[in-house]
């Protein structure tokens, strides 16, 4: 069963940083407008850059039913973001949710 559409933990406790590459703007599909930048190579979505973080694109509520703005768009880290993975299981701690079995 997929915990991720209830979950969003991820989306609000890591950074996500990416390649500028996966930017609209340069022939990627990552709204532009939702990405800061980091360095001339690298680009991090909004909300994730400061604390609490936040993705930009998260809707909902952490935990009960959430939803990413830019699915189809979303850059790679959050594509390859494992469902139950160390990564995924610690952000269900920070937010109080129960560990993935």
């Amino acid at each position: 069963m997929n915990a991720c559409p209830r979950c969003g933990a991820c989306c609000a406790s890591y950074s996500v940083d990416f390649s500028v590459c996966e930017l609209e703007d340069m022939g990627g599909q990552v709204p532009s407008g939702l990405a800061v930048e980091v360095n001339h190579s690298t680009c991090r979505m909004r909300g994730t850059d400061h604390l609490p973080v936040r993705c930009a694109a998260l809707t909902g509520k952490i935990g009960d039913t959430v939803g990413c703005g830019i699915y189809e768009w979303r850059p790679s880290p959050c594509r390859e973001f494992a469902e139950g993975s160390d990564a995924c299981q610690r952000a269900r701690t920070r937010h109080k949710l129960p560990y993935l079995d």
